[in-house]
């Protein structure tokens, strides 16, 4: 199947969408990375665990095989994303069930949630997560004029900033909608675009239990190797679904790569 088609396919409201332009964009050499991870060490052996940090330049690039070229991993490696958040609701649960296991993330955050729970996205990023932007009101971008594509943009920028006190390194497009008018600017800006390699389909009308998470996890992890693994922070079932992928990911033998940005 081809890129767009992938795309199109995997379309859903919290997750992916259509894009304005899915030619695979060349990606820089990373980058650098560390023989083991954050938790090495101090982490209990029966836990998942992180294997590597893989610590990526701040500018632009464009990663994640539905759409860009892929990160630099290994079969059975994968990238924890999670989209949308933070939410008190659920990204609470989800750092909890990341901290049990040892892994680290990387965090794309909606600007309108940053502005209204800052300490809630600071206790993401002191948990040791990496945090990138994900627009400020989750539009569908190729529906609206360049100019209020760069208004959503400079707004996301300024939420993040407010809240971390630094430019975001990377975004991740709402429902992956990709623009010219949007590239272009990140380019400008030297942001990264991160796309994905496989999401979990983790929104409604899909099935949300535990079960279906989790087969939808190892299905889609074994079409495609490992990879860049998209979830939402934001959604309560993810939440409630996180350890149990956890542990499905570290029973079929898959290392995490934690994502992060030079400082």
């Amino acid at each position: 199947m081809s890129s767009l088609a992938l795309v199109v396919a995997l379309s859903g409201c919290a997750g992916f969408g259509t894009t304005a332009d899915a030619t695979r964009a060349a990606a820089p050499a990373p980058v650098t990375a560390s023989a083991s991870g954050p938790a090495a060490g101090t982490c209990p052996a029966d836990r998942l665990g992180t294997t590597r940090t893989l610590t990526l330049k701040r500018e632009y690039a464009a990663y994640g095989t539905v759409q860009h070229a892929p990160l630099p991993l290994a079969k059975g490696e994968v990238v924890l994303t999670f989209d949308d958040g933070p939410r008190p609701e659920s990204t609470p649960k989800v750092l909890d069930a990341l901290a049990d296991q040892c892994v680290r993330a990387t965090f794309f955050m909606v600007g309108q949630n940053l502005a209204a729970y800052p300490e809630l996205a600071r206790q993401v990023a002191a948990r040791g997560h990496a945090t990138a932007s994900h627009s400020f009101r989750h539009p569908q971008l190729p529906q609206m004029t360049p100019d209020a594509q760069l208004q959503d943009l400079e707004q996301g920028i300024q939420a993040y900033v407010a809240a971390f006190g630094r430019t975001p390194p990377a975004y991740r497009f709402p429902f992956l909608g990709e623009t010219p008018t949007m590239l272009d600017a990140l380019k400008a800006k030297g942001m990264t675009v991160m796309s994905v390699d496989l999401g979990i389909d983790d929104w409604a009308p899909n099935d949300m239990s535990v079960d279906a998470l989790v087969r939808r996890l190892l299905d889609n992890l074994k079409a495609k190797g490992g990879g860049i693994i998209l979830m939402h922070d934001a959604n309560g079932p993810t939440a409630q679904a996180l350890p149990a992928m956890l542990k499905a990911l570290k029973d079929n033998g898959y290392k995490v790569v934690h994502v992060r940005w030079q400082d």
